[in-house]
Parts: C-alpha cells; sequence; structure tokens
C-alpha cells in the first residue's frame, strides 16, 4: 500500500496583497505559518509513530518551502525540495499584480495548450513538468509520501493519479484552497483510491 499526502501551502503574502504568485517567489504571512504548524501538529497527531516512515517533498518556491518546514517540524522530517513540484510559470505577469494580468492577458486559456503569456507554460506544459517526477514516486520503494506544492499544481496532480489523460483538463478538474490536504491510497493491486481532497480542517 503507498500512501500519499499532499498539501497546498498555506496563506502566502500574495493572497492578500492582490499580486500573482505562479514563480514569484512570497513567503507565507504570519497566518499562512500558524496554519502550516497546525497541519503538522494534526498530522502528527493521526499518523503516531507512523510518521517517521514518511518522506517529505516539496516545492522550492519560499511559500511551499515554509509550509513544508513547519510540517518538518512536527513530524521530525526534512522536506527534499524539487523544482518540479513549483506552481505554474505565467511568465512576464511574475511579480505583477493580478490586475495587470487581466489588463494584460495574451490570451484566454480555452486549452489546455493555450497560454496566458507566451513565455509563460500552458497546463500541458505543466503536466510534462510534473509527469517525471510523478512516475518516480509511483514506481519507487517509498510507500508513505507528503508532498507541499500549490493549487494548480496539484489539480494537474490529482488528475494524473486518477490514471486519467491530459485532456482530461480541458473538460474538468479537482482543484484545492490554500492549506487543503488531500489523502491518496494506491493498493497492493494497483487501484487508486482518493481518501480526502482538500481538506480544511487540518487548519483548525
Amino acid at each position: 500500500m503507498k500512501t500519499i499526502i499532499t498539501i497546498q501551502h498555506t496563506q502566502s503574502v500574495h493572497h492578500t496583497n492582490g499580486m500573482v504568485g505562479s514563480w514569484t517567489d512570497w513567503e507565507l504571512t504570519e497566518k499562512g505559518i500558524e496554519q502550516a504548524k497546525r497541519i503538522g501538529e494534526k498530522l502528527q497527531a493521526e499518523l503516531g509513530d507512523r510518521a517517521k516512515d514518511f518522506v517529505l517533498y516539496s516545492s522550492d518556491l519560499i511559500r511551499a518551502k515554509q509550509t513544508a518546514e513547519q510540517v518538518g517540524k512536527a513530524l521530525n522530517l526534512t522536506p527534499k525540495l524539487r523544482t518540479e513540484l513549483r506552481e505554474r510559470n505565467l511568465g512576464k505577469c511574475c511579480g505583477k499584480s493580478v490586475q495587470w494580468l487581466r489588463e494584460n492577458l495574451e490570451r484566454d486559456e480555452k486549452t489546455i495548450d493555450d497560454k496566458m503569456f507566451s513565455d509563460g507554460e500552458s497546463r500541458r506544459d505543466e503536466w510534462n513538468r510534473l509527469k517525471p517526477f510523478f512516475d518516480e514516486i509511483m514506481s519507487n520503494n517509498e510507500q508513505n509520501i507528503i508532498i507541499v506544492s500549490h493549487g494548480d499544481l496539484l489539480s494537474v496532480f490529482n488528475i494524473m493519479f486518477l490514471g486519467l489523460g491530459v485532456e482530461t483538463l480541458n473538460t474538468c478538474e479537482m482543484h484545492g484552497a490554500a492549506g487543503g490536504v488531500s489523502i491518496m491510497l494506491e493498493t497492493d493491486d494497483g487501484k487508486r483510491i482518493i481518501k480526502k481532497v482538500s481538506d480544511m480542517s487540518y487548519m483548525n
């Protein structure tokens, strides 16, 4: 049995100041740090001694890294930083406001191949960036995995975990919220099960 717990990073500065997240390296707010601490504490209470058997992966962007560090403190785990887990790169609007994005949008995203900005990533690009990491963790000997990442990236991860193709993202997706915790299982015979999706109660 393989267990995968995904955590969407908690409240970041860009959630409060009207700026674009993407590859801009925003830190967590004080509230976000407290939220991450509570997630770690609740996971420790839930996992108990089993926590030591987990491997913790995180996006290297600061807001995810800080979330993973707080969770890791509670579970006595050190995050392994992976660039594949970064949020989708939106190109030239990084460092700009959400209002600027709306006013300067180059293309509406109607399909997974459309890019809001020509120097950014499409959803297919994001999928292709994530896929080697996904294949790695699904095929290796790590049976207990925690992943800290970002909203758009994790919505792609969810579809990938269900064994659906990238084109599925043209018609549906499973999107979470900041601080949401999802729990997924793969049984020994290869059946994939999602037990929780973006459970916000871990921050309570």
